[in-house]
């Protein structure tokens, strides 16, 4: 009986470590017009949020091991869903500026959304160049979420 005690109890206390096992994520968050987001929230799972910047943008936030999106969220900018590789420790973010397009389709909309969105990686080595960042690819995927759905 005693033994088997001994298992369940080393068998709690190994499950215990292996859920608290977490990651720091560092980097910086900017505009596309390359200026600072301030307080900029980051969240995962879209509703818990690990985090803010500070004033110049940059971050350091603590995730569980298991979770592979986040999410920051700036008013007057469209969030940015990034999905993390297993490497990725330092994630730098251009953040699109969200506009109201008048007396267009939705899917007209996302077609100037998809447009702007597909110059994120020139904007992140403009970046580099103007040093704001310190790498010049990303080590993650930034998700384009469409206000438009095909049935």
């Amino acid at each position: 009986m005693k033994k088997v005690l001994i298992i369940f109890i080393l068998l709690g206390v190994s499950m215990c470590s292996v859920y608290a096992q977490t990651k720091t994520i560092k980097g910086r968050v900017i505009s596309e017009f390359f200026e600072t987001t301030p307080f900029a929230l980051i969240m995962i799972n879209d509703t818990v949020k690990v985090g803010k910047t500070d004033l110049d943008g940059f971050f350091q936030v603590e995730i569980p091991v298991g979770v592979k999106k986040i999410s920051f969220w700036y008013l007057g900018f469209e969030p940015a869903i990034i999905a993390l590789t297993d490497k990725c420790d330092e994630a730098e973010v251009v953040m699109i500026a969200s506009f109201t397009y008048d007396f267009m389709t939705p899917k007209r909309v996302d077609k100037l959304r998809m447009k702007r969105y597909k110059k994120l990686p020139q904007l992140h080595k403009e970046a580099l160049a103007k040093g704001l960042f310190k790498t010049d690819t990303a080590c993650y995927t930034q998700e384009f979420r469409p206000f438009y759905k095909k049935k």
